[in-house]
């Protein structure tokens, strides 16, 4: 039996917020490689205008490092908050990134990744401060391999197994982008205000919780399927434009 739809974010629904924003699939389309993501000149021009508008309650949460966000989106998001590695890493606007050590069994695991895939470039391992990822959208028959891959390594010092589009993790357990959306709601420039977060992955969903139990609202990017969102948008660049119209 399909889901039943949501409907599109209403115009108003920004005033007095405070807006978290997925990375990929959310303001830039996904693509084959990690690294092959294009944020272009336009997106820049929004980001950059969304501190004033919200009165500094903006903010990046990532699956990705803070340093490959940054890598992306340099000064563009200096006024931001940014949350990497799932919500392990969090950095308010113009503070330092509040970072925990890396596990040694992530090393281990990033050394018997590349060993069992070095071979096929239709893989693409992908390090991160605080996990590592295989991504199989190239190669999507070796997914139940990939996924056991990673089972055989989580647990170990606190590590846990993320899937998500095309992919599948090994990150630190204990935190994910809901408990670092609650962490930023709980200080100012965001305190008080209901938080509203757009996602588009099964690990966006712990954010949408989080918004709503603050009293804020989901918005999924992509596909309807199961979801704590409260409104639905169509794909990245119908969310880009209406961001742009409300922001």
């Amino acid at each position: 039996m399909p889901y039943q739809d949501l409907p599109p974010p209403p115009a108003g629904l920004l005033d007095d917020a405070g807006l978290f924003l997925d990375f990929d699939g959310t303001l830039v389309d996904l693509a084959d490689r990690p690294d092959g993501v294009v944020v272009g000149d336009s997106l820049h021009a929004l980001l950059r205008r969304l501190p004033d508008r919200l009165g500094g309650r903006v903010a990046i949460v990532s699956g990705r490092s803070v340093e490959q966000i940054d890598g992306f989106l340099g000064d563009t998001i200096r006024d931001f908050a940014v949350v990497g590695s799932h919500g392990a890493e969090i950095r308010p606007a113009g503070g330092t990134t509040l970072l925990p050590d890396r596990p040694a069994s992530l090393t281990a695991a990033e050394r018997a990744f590349k060993d069992r895939f070095a071979d096929d470039p239709r893989i693409v391992i992908e390090i991160k401060t605080l996990g590592v990822a295989i991504h199989y959208r190239g190669a999507p028959e070796v997914e139940q391999e990939a996924h056991a891959l990673v089972d055989a390594f989580a647990q170990r010092d606190g590590l846990t197994a993320q899937a998500g589009k095309m992919m599948i993790e090994l990150r630190m357990a204990g935190h994910d982008k809901g408990t670092a959306i609650a962490t930023l709601c709980e200080d100012a420039p965001f305190a008080g205000h209901a938080p509203v977060f757009v996602g588009d992955d099964l690990t966006d969903e712990p954010g949408m919780v989080v918004a709503a139990h603050h009293g804020g609202a989901g918005i999924l990017i992509g596909p309807m399927r199961d979801t704590a969102a409260a409104y639905r948008l169509d794909d990245v660049a119908a969310f880009l434009d209406w961001l742009e119209k409300n922001a």
